[in-house]
């Protein structure tokens, strides 16, 4: 062993894995770190277009053929991802923080940048109203008639997918409905309505998400079942119409889902 390095490597011998990697520099800006896919990332790059705040979009290149990602398994083995328990999406921030799980790095942001309320009661209200979109998905997912369910015949599926689009989800929607006509307000000029307050919040992002950002074969669907739901559909129409969010809708890569 050479004796001018030996107390370098005696070093870094006793450093955990842990540390190794808390050593690494933060990032100068905001990292968001997630597959080269829309999915459970998406409602934070919209969250981040609405304030038009700059940050590193960092994606994990898939493979189509085999659905495997080199990168990702990369991030797995460095230790990057496990603040999300070696899953993604993670964010990264430029005070040496690494946040996992999709619906705290939303809050987070919203919060960051003022899109959840100014009191407790109020960013109780928008999380509220968060939390019914993602019931919404979460009972469409329990229906279980997507395309990578093989536990159901496609019969089942088709059979699923109809009762959802046009019982279920109409009727979950037209009850938040409901509810965001209580806590929402029209704009001034009448061009937006917000589901809470004044201006554009986590809760109004949460909503554009629920019925815009959907599979492409979903689409049509999600557009009928929501046709009841004036409040809801002048909310999403406001969020796409936000410069940050209009220039992310034209700019962003194109992906699978």
């Amino acid at each position: 062993m050479n004796s001018a390095t030996s107390p370098l490597l005696l070093l870094l011998s006793t450093l955990t894995p842990t540390a190794a990697f808390a050593a690494t520099p933060p990032p100068s800006q905001l990292e968001l770190q997630y597959f080269d896919l829309r999915g459970a990332a998406e409602t934070s790059r919209i969250l981040l277009a609405v304030t038009q705040q700059p940050y590193t979009d960092t994606r994990f290149a898939i493979d189509p053929s085999t659905f495997q990602s080199q990168s990702f398994l990369e991030a797995k083995q460095n230790g990057s991802l496990k603040m999300n328990l070696n899953r993604a999406p993670v964010l990264l921030t430029p005070e040496g923080q690494t946040i996992g799980q999709s619906k705290a790095i939303e809050r987070y942001i919203a919060k960051k940048f003022g899109l959840m309320g100014k009191t407790p009661e109020e960013e109780a209200i928008i999380d509220c109203i968060a939390e019914h979109c993602r019931d919404v998905r979460d009972a469409a997912r329990a229906k279980g008639f997507s395309q990578f369910n093989k536990q159901k015949t496609e019969e089942e599926k088709a059979s699923a997918r109809k009762e959802w689009f046009e019982t279920d989800m109409p009727e979950m929607l037209r009850k938040i409905d409901e509810a965001v006509r209580e806590t929402g307000r029209e704009s001034g000029d009448g061009r937006y309505f917000f589901a809470f307050g004044s201006s554009t919040s986590y809760a109004d992002v949460a909503i554009w998400a629920m019925l815009r950002d959907c599979l492409e074969g979903d689409r049509e669907d999600t557009k009928k079942a929501s046709e009841g739901c004036a409040v809801l559909n002048k909310i999403a129409d406001g969020v796409e119409s936000l410069e940050g969010v209009r220039k992310w809708l034209e700019e962003r890569p194109v992906t699978m889902f």
